[in-house]
């Protein structure tokens, strides 16, 4: 029997799983960094700050990242600006349409010198072993049909010493925000994606996604099983997202 995996709410094929989300971005890439404000309500800009102050670019000597899943450059921008003149990011992204989005934006920003866009899959990442300082993927791990394999090659490409650092949505665990919540993703989401985006079945199925995603404790397990240490999580709003950490020592 064919291996199978989730797509949002629906059992597919394990191999149709990356076309089937490859479609979802090609779709939705020329707003989804509007439609990150909309939905999030402005919240994923604070997120994104933890993140970037958990990875701690330096100031003063060279610095490798290496942003997956990350197509339109938000966290690798907000990275190099963050560090000093010798941090440079590299965004890999399976999604062409993504990448284009991400490529216009770091010339409009002047960091086509410092954000560097290569066209890969999270699973077998086209890079070097042991050639990045720091390792993200912010709200794109979800949509990895194998997640452990995506794991496997973020701490492939990592240097001893490398930090990997995932940003993704999580379970609401506050009273009454959770049934405000799911009414939210479900009811209003979609239809902010069908208004500003005209595609109300993509952003359903993302939120469909984040309710398939393993808990906090299951994900930190995988990350140790794929070989990393010193693994930790951080809820944040709630328990809406959750700032998960590891080293490759």
């Amino acid at each position: 029997m064919a291996e199978t995996t989730h797509f949002g709410a629906r059992q597919v094929p394990l191999e149709d799983k990356q076309g089937l989300v490859d479609d979802v971005f090609h779709s939705v890439a020329p707003r989804y960094d509007l439609m990150n404000d909309l939905m999030s309500l402005g919240l994923h800009r604070a997120w994104k700050d933890a993140l970037v102050t958990a990875v701690n670019p330096p100031k003063h000597h060279p610095f490798a990242l290496i942003d997956i899943a990350g197509g339109t450059g938000d966290v690798a921008f907000r990275v190099v600006e963050h560090g000093g003149a010798q941090t440079r990011a590299t965004v890999c992204d399976i999604n062409t349409d993504m990448l284009g989005v991400g490529r216009e934006r770091a010339a409009a920003r002047s960091l086509a010198g410092r954000v560097t866009f290569t066209e890969g899959n999270a699973e077998a990442l086209p890079l070097a072993d042991k050639s990045f300082d720091a390792a993200t993927i912010a709200f794109g791990i979800r949509n990895v049909p194998r997640i452990e394999q995506a794991l496997a090659e973020a701490h492939r490409v990592l240097r001893i010493g490398g930090k990997f650092l995932c940003l993704e949505f999580s379970a609401v665990d506050v009273p009454g925000l959770d049934r405000l919540y799911d009414f939210y993703s479900f009811n209003v989401i979609p239809a902010i994606g069908r208004v500003v985006a005209s595609d109300a079945d993509s952003y359903r199925y993302m939120v469909e996604s984040i309710r398939r995603f393993p808990s906090p404790q299951n994900f930190a397990a995988m990350m140790r099983a794929a070989g990393f240490a010193r693994v930790s999580f951080h809820p944040m709003s709630g328990g809406i997202v959750t700032l998960h950490s590891g080293w490759r020592l």
